[in-house]
């Protein structure tokens, strides 16, 4: 009565409200048979439950309308927790433990019913209560799962039972069983999914007749991936979601990142949120060139795991060794008037290792900073200020570059201009000629009218 519902995705807690909902809810005559005070007919029971057998424990039997708190249990738990899989086969394996149970307690109810010890199939009589309950489980678990020998049934109750309890194990078994074993290979759902794609790439290998040391730098990189829990396609398993939750939990994994970029720093968080948003993860072997020295420089690269030597053009000399948290290639997606390098590498980048990189791309950039002119020109003065701390700025060049783009800036104002003009005259123009079609029709409609009255006076 006092448990909160959700409307509307809030939590309600009024109490009038509350009360209200469960008065309407299914489990309410459910919730009052189960608290009924049926122990009180233990007080007129004739028998005594530590003489004779089985104890009336039927009496009880109403508490079982609480099963209601225990599915809801199961529901609420299988969404929250983070191996659903595990719990799945944990509340299977309850629901079997529960039925091997309930069919111990009728074969031992049986047993009492026909007498202890009169054949051969019925329980034998031991007098110990764990000695009886392991023997009626026993029993149930060998007749359900069909597979071992129980002793030969000899009256009709005993065969009927026996009967039962062998479809309930084919059908009822055969389902649990089934269902498990999906389960497990939902389980391995991932692993047998980079093992398909392992495959279908070592028949490609083969049939083009790789060599086995790329053949086995591409299995070393699955591996590495699968190791590393990266075999997950991250866009296809955030496509699901809605726009704002898929933004924060970008801002949550990667926006620290961001804001380790010098030219990120201090800029406005509009544009860092569209910008982690466009982030893509990519993975590059030991000895792989990230970029080399001369390339046109149309991504940064941020160090989210491994290391990255800077070497000589001959691939021998170590420059410097860059670690987690690093950041390269940021100018040379900005289009700085008047750069030096041409907006191309200036040196040569090696993964000395696996390593893991975030990458901005130069286009994704450019489509953020659309809508953010000022966060533009910030960034187009810190990057300016970084080249000419390095003297890689051309003076003379930046200003042309810059005269070219007011220049165009101009053009397209212009023509901004031109078209609203013309899509103004066109409008007037528009106006005019439906005026001039309304002014014809009704001189038409005139002419027809005194024609007609000149026709009827000639008659």
């Amino acid at each position: 009565m006092h448990e909160g519902y959700l409307e509307q995705g809030l939590l309600v807690r009024k109490p009038r409200l509350l009360r209200k909902n469960y008065a309407k809810s299914k489990v309410l005559i459910l919730n009052i048979l189960s608290i009924l005070p049926t122990d009180i007919l233990y007080l007129v029971y004739p028998w005594d439950c530590q003489q004779s057998l089985p104890c009336p424990v039927i009496f009880r039997l109403n508490r079982v309308f609480r099963v209601d708190r225990l599915l809801e249990f199961f529901d609420k738990t299988e969404t929250r927790t983070n191996s659903p899989n595990a719990f799945r086969i944990l509340q299977v394996v309850l629901l079997i433990l529960i039925l091997i149970h309930w069919n111990a307690c009728l074969f031992f109810a049986i047993s009492y019913y026909i007498g202890f010890s009169s054949d051969e199939w019925v329980y034998q009589g031991n007098p110990h209560l764990v000695t009886q309950y392991i023997y009626s489980f026993y029993w149930s678990t060998l007749t359900l799962t069909t597979i071992g020998e129980t002793p030969q049934p000899v009256q009709d109750v005993e065969y009927l039972f026996v009967t039962m309890d062998f479809m309930v194990g084919v059908l009822i078994f055969a389902t649990i069983v089934g269902n498990i074993g999906s389960m497990i290979t939902n389980m391995n759902a991932g692993k047998a999914e980079i093992r398909n794609r392992m495959d279908a790439i070592k028949q490609y290998m083969s049939f083009r007749k790789v060599g086995k040391d790329l053949e086995g730098r591409v299995i070393k990189w699955f591996d590495y991936l699968w190791s590393n829990k990266q075999s997950l396609d991250e866009q296809s398993v955030l496509e699901m979601l809605p726009d704002k939750l898929k933004a924060e939990i970008a801002i949550h994994v990667h926006l620290d990142t961001l804001k380790k970029v010098r030219i990120f720093q201090d800029c406005e968080k509009g544009l860092l949120v569209d910008l982690v948003l466009k982030l893509k993860l990519q993975v590059f072997s030991p000895g792989d060139y990230v970029c080399r020295k001369g390339d046109v420089g149309k991504e940064m690269y941020i160090i989210k795991r491994g290391k990255l030597d800077v070497v000589a053009d001959d691939g021998k000399q170590i420059f410097v060794t860059l670690a987690d948290g690093a950041v390269f290639g940021e100018v040379s997606i900005l289009n700085i008037p008047g750069n030096k390098t041409g907006n191309r590498r200036t040196a040569n980048v090696r993964s000395v290792g696996y390593s893991d990189l975030f990458s901005l791309s130069k286009d994704d950039l450019w489509e953020a900073l659309t809508e953010y002119p000022e966060a533009k020109n910030s960034l187009l003065e810190k990057g300016r200020q970084i080249l000419m701390k390095d003297d890689l700025i051309d003076e003379e060049r930046a200003r042309q570059e810059e005269a070219a783009h007011e220049s165009l800036e101009q053009k397209i104002d212009r023509l901004d201009c031109n078209l609203e003009s013309m899509s103004t005259r066109f409008s007037r123009l528009l106006a005019e000629y439906s005026s001039f079609q309304v002014r014809v029709k009704k001189r038409l409609t005139k002419l027809e009218h005194k024609g007609g009255e000149d026709s009827d006076l000639m008659e």
